[in-house]
């Protein structure tokens, strides 16, 4: 299977400890920064209707703002419900200074 590495953001546009929602793709993807290194998962909350970049970020957990349901963003896996079901996540690297994220 192909790689399909897709320009989502700049890096200096992911706050440190904080998410943020880009489209990039034809995806909505929630971005995080947590110790130097930049995540992405879906942005949609398994559980609920919500966006996950609505959410609160502690470490490596988003909370939704919606049931407060938890995701671990390194794998997107449910860490607390009522969320049972894992968020999708991606790969990325960083390349003179943009996010790329794998969406194949």
């Amino acid at each position: 299977m192909a790689n399909n590495w897709i320009d989502a953001a700049a890096e200096a546009d992911v706050p440190e400890d904080d998410v943020t929602a880009v489209a990039a793709g034809g995806a909505e993807l929630a971005l995080y920064s947590v110790e130097g290194q930049v995540y992405a998962t879906a942005n949609l909350c398994s559980h609920g209707n919500a966006r996950l970049c609505d959410g609160f970020l502690d470490g490596y957990e988003i909370e939704c703002p919606l049931h407060q349901g938890k995701f671990d963003i390194r794998d997107g896996r449910a860490s607390c419900a009522p969320a049972t079901e894992a968020v999708r996540s991606y790969p990325v690297k960083i390349e003179n200074g943009r996010v790329y994220v794998d969406l194949g």
